[in-house]
């Protein structure tokens, strides 16, 4: 494998990309496959929906693939033109080489991508560690965003460091160690309220295994970072999400951003069940046509 990898063995890197093809194949809706050159790397893009829609960037969560997160907002590419790429440095086609997301790298990333598909402006769609990079977009380029909604918002604030230890870093240990399922199904029930699919259960099983972590989060922003961001945003978030849960972002968010034109708060851990899903696309259809 290359010095830039951030897999463990190129049997590894194969059963990820079985579970993201996999993945793609059940989808209801077509998905076209593109690659973008970047100064950042080479990007692999998913596209879908009406190429006379109005475009949606969706960025995937962190240390999992991009056809599971897109998953989650499968009903945008009905009206929409949603353009999804893989992040870099995580599991996915895109270069494996990792860049900050503290700084204005990401930003510079996704300006590119636009600039390739000729999109001046567009929505934009984040859960987790996607919701990072769309903040380090409203930090250095605030007027690439027309709106923005953020899913289980990494970029705001954490959770309790002794909570993630006791719900999800001791049983990964322990899952490392000896591939347990009862230590799967631990950190499972914990990222999900017990509400995750089982496929979805064996791909972080398999990433947790053949994949090296990304482990910095993105940068907690600062109020003064979006002092010109103006976009209309809608924040939905978990009370029970052991990474960002709402109780804490519900207070920080209404501190930093100055358009907030709605905060949810969804009885769901960090990932949302199929029930959550439901509600969470009809709240989102409903804020796109107000605000897009």
């Amino acid at each position: 494998m290359g010095h830039a990898t951030i897999y463990k063995s190129d049997e590894g890197k194969k059963r990820i990309l079985q579970h993201y093809d996999q993945y793609i194949n059940s989808f209801a809706f077509e998905v076209e496959r593109t690659y973008v050159n970047t100064s950042y790397g080479k990007t692999h893009v998913l596209v879908a929906g009406p190429k006379d829609g109005k475009p949606v960037f969706i960025l995937q969560g962190g240390n999992c693939i991009n056809p599971m997160t897109l998953s989650w907002f499968s009903s945008v590419a009905e009206n929409y033109r949603v353009y999804a790429p893989d992040t870099i440095g995580h599991p996915g086609y895109s270069d494996e080489n990792r860049i900050s997301a503290k700084d204005h790298s990401f930003a510079g990333w996704i300006e590119q991508l636009m600039n390739h598909f000729e999109i001046n402006s567009c929505a934009f769609i984040g859960p987790s560690y996607g919701a990072g990079i769309v903040l380090r977009v409203a930090t250095f380029m605030p007027d690439k965003i027309d709106c923005a909604i953020l899913v289980s918002p990494a970029g705001i604030c954490l959770g309790s460091k002794l909570k993630m230890i006791n719900d999800i870093l001791v049983p990964l240990v322990l899952f490392n160690l000896t591939s347990s399922e009862k230590s799967l199904n631990r950190i499972a029930g914990n990222m999900s309220v017990n509400s995750m699919k089982e496929i979805d259960k064996a791909i972080i099983g398999d990433v947790f295994k053949h994949v090296s972590l990304e482990q910095d989060m993105p940068k907690l922003t600062e109020k003064q970072e979006l002092t010109n961001y103006k976009s209309p945003t809608l924040v939905i978030a978990g009370q029970d999400d052991v990474f960002f849960p709402a109780s804490k972002i519900n207070k920080k968010a209404k501190d930093i951003i100055s358009n907030l034109t709605g905060l949810k708060i969804y009885d769901m851990g960090h990932f949302p069940s199929e029930g959550d899903l439901v509600l969470m696309n009809n709240e989102i259809q409903t804020f796109l046509k107000e605000h897009y």
